[in-house]
């Protein structure tokens, strides 16, 4: 790594198939540490995410809410900020067309000049949205890292290990808004999923699964591909300071969608004992999926696991579908649309109108207006569903 400067990191290099997180570019860390490089050379950043609700300090919790009511009228309504001093800084929702006929050009065009950004105008976008550029530090500079290794040894820090901008196949590597929103939604509801034993799809670099592991018993946290698996593990060591109070566990284990049965070859490092698969099986009531909805096929063939897993549960399960709805310009449709989400609408209806005299599912969207304990931007087209699988035979 003594061959990598900072300069060198702090203009990263994005080509046409690179994808790079939001919560990246836009998150409360003012530096990242870079750790190391990855099996494939990709370099590997620490972020530290703070909860702002402690197990054991109910004014926190006051506290979360209270910012959640404050972030949402900053993000949502945006009508009225006040600034530091105590002033209002208003937004023009409206154009005075008042002579507006003044203002078109010889063709009929509306010629308009742009006037210069007002300082109120700046101040109020940095309200409305914190924009952070990384300051990337290399290994040998922890020293700079200090403070906030000192705020890690409390109970109220997540600390993960990421990369910042990957291929499409490799974006379970980043962190992602969706994941926030489940993680907020399984806080704000710890007492449904207390002692639980829950399985998730797509665990990515595990954040959800480690604030479940805080809450249930135990915690099967799944995805493909051993350099990511082994630092969603990496992660779980981390945090294992958050599961400890509540004596939870988390499995890092295999999981391929396109594959009908379990990885239990014992050479693979993360295979699954018969024993966990039965445990799975027989104690099981929560699955959960974070963001995993950005290919067609890949969603196929997560409903079909869903199915598959489900129906050989010995109880009922519950499944929560953590999803960002994304807009993209396609050649094909020439105009702006959401495809990706479309499909898992569309795929979800199915599983929901699915009678084979077998299963049951019934879904219904939970309204994603409860705490927000993690910072980020709950913006309006993250959203959550329930899926409520029941066994008819």
């Amino acid at each position: 790594m003594a061959d990598v400067t900072g300069k060198e990191m702090d203009n990263l290099t994005f080509r046409s198939d690179t994808v790079l997180s939001d919560v990246h570019l836009h998150c409360p860390n003012k530096s990242h540490l870079m750790v190391r490089l990855n099996a494939v050379g990709q370099p590997v950043f620490l972020s530290y995410f703070k909860l702002l609700w402690n197990t054991d300090d109910q004014a926190s919790e006051k506290y979360a809410r209270e910012t959640t009511t404050e972030r949402e009228h900053q993000y949502r309504s945006g009508a009225e900020l006040t600034s530091k001093d105590g002033n209002n800084l208003k937004y023009e929702k409206e154009l005075n067309t008042e002579g507006i006929e003044a203002l078109l050009d010889e063709d009929g065009d509306l010629d308009v000049v742009r006037r210069p950004q007002r300082a109120s105008d700046s101040e109020a976008e940095d309200l409305m949205r914190d924009r952070v550029y990384p300051v990337i530090l290399m290994k040998g500079k922890e020293n700079a890292f200090e403070d906030e290794e000192q705020e890690c040894i409390c109970s109220s820090v997540v600390k993960i290990e990421h990369t910042m901008a990957t291929p499409l196949e490799d974006v379970g590597k980043q962190v992602w808004r969706a994941a926030f929103l489940l993680a907020d939604y399984i806080l704000f509801k710890r007492d449904v999923f207390r002692s639980c034993t829950v399985l998730e799809l797509g665990g990515g670099t595990g954040i959800a699964s480690i604030i479940m592991g805080m809450i249930a018993s135990r915690v099967y946290c799944t995805d493909v591909g051993e350099d990511l698996l082994a630092m969603c593990e990496q992660n779980v060591a981390l945090n294992k300071h958050l599961m400890e109070p509540g004596g939870g566990e988390i499995k890092v284990k295999e999981l391929d969608w396109l594959k009908d049965e379990f990885c239990t070859d014992p050479e693979a490092l993360y295979s699954w004992s018969e024993e966990e698969i039965a445990d799975l099986h027989d104690h099981c009531t929560v699955i959960m999926a974070a963001d995993v909805f950005y290919d067609d096929d890949l969603t196929d063939a997560l409903f079909r696991t869903l199915y598959r897993i489900t129906h050989n549960f010995k109880h009922s399960c519950t499944v929560f579908l953590a999803i960002e709805k994304r807009l993209n310009f396609t050649l094909r449709q020439m105009d702006v649309t959401c495809e990706a989400y479309s499909h898992f609408r569309s795929t979800l209806n199915d599983l929901e109108n699915l009678h084979d005299g077998k299963m049951k599912y019934s879904v219904e969207p939970i309204k994603p207006d409860f705490c927000q304990f993690l910072i980020y931007e709950r913006i309006e087209q993250l959203e959550l569903w329930k899926i409520i699988a029941d066994q008819l035979t």
